[in-house]
């Protein structure tokens, strides 16, 4: 079985505008999108970075798009993200109500850049959403100092989100996702808001599999974590304790997927760079997405998809992203 996470960074500045491209069957991007996913060719797959619509319209087109090349995804899911989704409340502090920082997750427009899965094996309905759970309801949360009675109140932890899907295997019995989309631990001021909450939305998942949340438990069998951490473990900003203590757990494993065609490490960074899985103009390679199964797992083969230059998927993946998909190949029966 083949999973993968891909920020494919399909999100547009308005609602049903992502749609609205997929449909026309012209969009550079969305078709550049495609061909990577139909040689992608995963059973499993997350996407972060797609625009949301309350009737999966976007998601529809996507899949029968990918169905007429070949890789048919028949079992879409997708919940309302955090982003765009407003308070009330001046968040951002400037003075102002209604503005993307006042969401619960940064966002122009509700479900700007939300999280998609596709797949071929069918979910169960006993999925366990856990975006609505409050920051300051993590043990130790590192919330800002200066923030209000009434922020703690409402703000939740996930900035786009946190799921428990179960998957149906071939024999009847599930492998859980785990999926989350983490705030970039940039963008902000002194207060260093987003880096705090960057480390917190990874430390979520901790206090999960450690039984630290009261009324919530991890998985029972086979589990698969993974979804865009937007936090290098060696490079770049951030706090990097709790992804640190989340690839050490005893309870994952790390397949390290390395990418076979990646760059030399000649930016000045830390650590491999056949490891990153995205590259920006201004920091260079980063690995800011996690596909982490659990211990029992067995990992058969992993990568990040990249290509040869000259080739038409080095064009299509230079095309459609600035991130690279993440994949293995695993048993879940060890």
């Amino acid at each position: 079985m083949k999973l993968a996470i891909w920020n494919v960074e399909l999100s547009r500045a308005g609602p049903g505008l992502l749609a609205r491209d997929i449909a026309s069957g012209k969009d550079a991007q969305v078709l550049a999108v495609l061909h990577v996913l139909a040689t992608l060719d995963a059973d499993i797959l997350l996407l972060t970075g797609v625009d949301y619509d309350r009737e999966l319209i976007a998601a529809e087109l996507l899949s029968d798009r990918l169905a007429v090349l070949g890789a048919d995804s028949p079992h879409r899911f997708a919940l309302r993200p955090n982003t765009g989704w407003q308070v009330g409340l001046d968040l951002d502090g400037d003075g102002q109500l209604g503005g993307p920082g006042d969401a619960q997750g940064w966002g122009q427009f509700s479900g700007q850049g939300g999280m998609l899965l596709l797949s071929r094996l069918p979910i169960d309905p006993g999925v366990t959403d856990h975006s609505a759970f409050l920051w300051r309801d993590l043990p130790g949360a590192l919330l800002p100092p200066a923030m209000s009675a009434e922020a703690k109140a409402v703000q939740r932890l996930s900035s786009t989100g946190h799921w428990q899907v179960p998957v149906l295997l071939s024999d009847g019995k599930i492998l859980t996702l785990l999926a989350w989309h983490a705030t970039p631990p940039v963008f902000d001021g002194p207060e260093d808001r987003n880096g705090r909450r960057n480390h917190d939305e990874t430390a979520f998942w901790l206090a999960l599999l450690e039984r630290r949340l009261p009324g919530l438990a991890p998985p029972e069998g086979p589990f698969v974590l993974l979804g865009t951490a937007n936090l290098d473990p060696e490079d770049g900003e951030g706090r990097r304790d709790a992804v640190d203590a989340l690839l050490a757990s005893p309870q994952l494993q790390d397949p390290a997927p390395r990418a076979p065609f990646a760059p030399p490490p000649d930016r000045g960074q830390k650590g491999d760079a056949a490891l990153d899985t995205a590259v920006f103009p201004q920091t260079g390679g980063l690995r800011v997405e996690l596909l982490l199964p659990s211990a029992g797992v067995t990992v058969l083969s992993s990568g990040v998809m990249r290509a040869p230059q000259g080739t038409p998927e080095a064009a299509a993946l230079s095309a459609a992203s600035r991130h690279f998909p993440v994949w293995a190949v695993i048993d879940p029966a060890g």
